[in-house]
Formats: structure tokens, C-alpha cells, sequence
């Protein structure tokens, strides 16, 4: 049915009122200048616990942040009800620069980098000796993340009870890298947890590994009483530790001074986002070798300066092993 006749103008035509056309569109976003600060201690399925002053406040994204996530170790501002009581919700509204940033991907072949955390100063790479049997290339693809993410690492190595370090130290030795040796005995009566708590005084340092190496008791031991996670254990035929960690999680060690960050079990550390030229920068006594390289230099190729910066003696051939070692994890999966 026709509603109006053949010849309709404007003047004709009914007009219905808009509630929202009086509004005028506008690109200016509010400044939240009474925004709180916070520190993000987890997340979980889209829900972030942060902490504000000595509250918990869990808190959601706000959609003006876009497609910008923030993450464990991000210092963020907060708008809401930061009470911290039950069924309550904040707003994150800005997340703060951040100082360092680690990463991984699925393989060296997926794009799609992961945020594992921010603003972290040092790498705790924590390895078993035995049960499971320890894996370089998975220690090598750690050290290439730490350093392209310019933190500084540190290996744990646990379970001494069952052999000796001195194979893995020997081979990490030209390094130059941190490291700490225990045994379960002194996991159990936290003699371990007191040495390696001295490399981590004033730091914010993220914990990676194997599932099964001891990571996670390693980090309860750390920070005490009333903040333990669940452990799991190795399959005793696949010789595999099972994942109990899920998620990252942010805890404060005892003294207040410093931050232990334990990550999910990982068993791939994909290395597509990293710079080559990045991890040349963990070898200062290289990097002067690297001027006369030609452009883009892998530094694993006929013409690198770097060969003939060590044959005049400007650095131990030892050291770019190390480094072409490193680069080369890119070609080689962990298991070779």
C-alpha cells in the first residue's frame, strides 16, 4: 500500500525524532586525570587482577584501548570502583610505556607474536639436569628472547641429585651467563630458594621452562607461605612434565623488594619477531666486528666481518660460536 501519493516533496515526508542525532560525534576521548595506577598481576579470560597501592582490584579492558591488551608486569591506570571488594570492576584506561617487552611465537614459521610479559629486567631460564632431560636448543631459543628483548638472563639448574652440571655449564660458559645449580634436598629445606632469591633482590624477573623441571616449586619456595601454585609431575613414559600452570602470575617476593613472574610450562619457543641484529648486542666484544658486514648481514655467512675481526684477535672464536650458535636456532628445531 502506498503510503504517500505520486507526486510527495519534502514537505510531505514524516519525520520521526532521532534520540541520538542531537549528540555531536567527536573523535576527543576523556582524559581520566583521576585515574589510579596499578600493576598487572594476571590474566584471566579477559579479567586482569592489578594491584592498586595494597588492594587487589580486578579490573576489564577499556574498548578506547582498541586492540591493545595489556598484560602480566604492564603498569596500567585505572578508572571504576577500586574498592577491591567482591563482584566489583574497574576499568583499565591507559597502559603505560613499557621498558621491556618478551616474546615468543608458536614457530619460527607463525607471524603472530605472543606477549609473555612486560617490563621484566631478567630471564630466569630454568632447566633440569635429569627427568626431564635437559634440552640446549630450548636454553638457546630462551637466550636469543632475552636478549632481543634486552633482559638479562639467568640459568637455573635443578636437579643436581640425579647428575652433574658440568656438561651444560661447560657449553654455556663462553656466555658470560648467571647461573645457579640445586638439588631437590635443598628445594625441600629452601637453601635454593635463598641463593637464587640473591639474583633476584630489586628485580623483576620472569621464570621459563620445561613443564616438570621444578620451575613452579622453585617459585613457591621463592615467595612463601600463602601464595603457593599447584605442581604437577613427569610422565614416566614420555618423560614430559605436565602443565599446572595456566596462566602468568605476578607475586611479590617476601622482603617487598622485587617480583617473581611464573609462566605456563612452555615446550616450543617460536623465534619469527627477532632481530638478528638484536642479539649481536649481547656480545659487546663482537659488535665493533659487525661495522664492515655487508647489509643485512646474517652473520652466518662467507663474507661476515666478524671472521676476520676474530682472526686479528679482537675476540675469542669461542664467542662467535656462541653467537652463530645462537643465530642458528632459527634452522634448527628444539628437539635436534
Amino acid at each position: 500500500m502506498r503510503r504517500y501519493g505520486k507526486h510527495t516533496d519534502e514537505d510531505d515526508i514524516r519525520q520521526r525524532p532521532n534520540p541520538k542525532g542531537n549528540r555531536a560525534r567527536t573523535n576527543i576521548r576523556p582524559k581520566h586525570e583521576d585515574a589510579a595506577d596499578g600493576f598487572v598481576l594476571t590474566v584471566d579470560r579477559g579479567r586482569l587482577t592489578c594491584l592498586v597501592d595494597d588492594r587487589k582490584i580486578t579490573a576489564m579492558k577499556a574498548r578506547e584501548l582498541g586492540r591493545k591488551a595489556a598484560v602480566v608486569g604492564d603498569h596500567v591506570s585505572l578508572v571504576g570502583d577500586l574498592s577491591g571488594k567482591k563482584d566489583t570492576l574497574a576499568r583499565i584506561v591507559r597502559i603505560q610505556d613499557r621498558k621491556s617487552v618478551l616474546r615468543r611465537t608458536a614457530d619460527d614459521d607463525d607471524p603472530y607474536e605472543r606477549v609473555v610479559v612486560a617490563n621484566a629486567d631478567q630471564l630466569a631460564i630454568v632447566t633440569a639436569l635429569a627427568d626431564p632431560e635437559p634440552r640446549p636448543r630450548m636454553i638457546d631459543r630462551c637466550l636469543v628472547a632475552a636478549y632481543d628483548a634486552g633482559l638479562e638472563p639467568l640459568l637455573v639448574l635443578t636437579k643436581s641429585d640425579l647428575t652433574s652440571a658440568d656438561k651444560i655449564l661447560e657449553v654455556y660458559s663462553t656466555f658470560g651467563l648467571n647461573y645457579v645449580v640445586t638439588n631437590r634436598e635443598e628445594l625441600a629445606t629452601g637453601d635454593a630458594a635463598e641463593r637464587v632469591r640473591e639474583r633476584l633482590e630489586g628485580r623483576i624477573t620472569a621464570f621459563v621452562g620445561h613443564s616438570g623441571v621444578g620451575k613452579t616449586t622453585l617459585v613457591n619456595s621463592l615467595v612463601g607461605e600463602g601464595r603457593q601454585r599447584a605442581t604437577g609431575h613427569v610422565n614416566a613414559v614420555t618423560g614430559r612434565g605436565r602443565h599446572t600452570t595456566t596462566s602468568a602470575l605476578a607475586l611479590p617476593l617476601p622482603s617487598g623488594d622485587g617480583w617473581v613472574i611464573d609462566t605456563p610450562g612452555v615446550r616450543s619457543f617460536g623465534l619469527h619477531h627477532v632481530d638478528p641484529s638484536r642479539v649481536v648486542l649481547a656480545f659487546p666484544d663482537l659488535v665493533p666486528g659487525t661495522e664492515e658486514c655487508p647489509r643485512a648481514c646474517s652473520h652466518d655467512e662467507p663474507d661476515c666481518a666478524l671472521d676476520r675481526w676474530v682472526e686479528d684477535g679482537h675476540a675469542d672464536p669461542a664467542r662467535l660460536y656462541s653467537l652463530r650458535r645462537l643465530l642458528g636456532t632459527r634452522e634448527r628445531r628444539e628437539g635436534d
